[in-house]
C-alpha cells in the first residue's frame, strides 16, 4: 500500500517536466497600481468573452484584491461604463 503512495507521489513530482510557480498577485507587485471604476480598459482584463469576472485561480489576484476588483466591475456596470453582457 505505501509503496503504490511512494510510486504516485514521484509520478507527480515532475508532472510533464514543469514546474508550477505561484502566481504572484499584479497588485501586490506593482504596489502603486489602483483600479478604478471608470478605466475601462483595465477593468476588461479581468472579464470572460462572456462578461464574467474570471475567478482568482486564472487571474492571480489575492483575496483582498479580487473582492475589491469585483466591487469595481459592479460599480462599473451600474455606471454604464462596461455592459453586463457582452456581444
Amino acid at each position: 500500500m505505501s509503496e503504490n503512495r511512494k510510486r504516485n507521489f514521484e509520478d507527480n513530482k515532475n508532472f510533464k517536466g514543469r514546474k508550477m510557480r505561484k502566481k504572484v498577485c499584479p497588485f501586490v507587485k506593482n504596489g502603486n497600481f489602483e483600479l478604478d471604476y471608470k478605466d475601462a480598459e483595465a477593468i476588461k482584463r479581468f472579464i470572460s468573452e462572456k462578461g464574467k469576472i474570471l475567478p482568482r485561480r486564472v487571474t492571480g489576484i489575492c483575496a483582498k484584491h479580487q473582492r475589491e476588483l469585483t466591487r469595481v466591475i459592479k460599480r462599473a456596470r451600474h455606471a454604464g461604463v462596461i455592459a453586463y453582457t457582452i456581444d
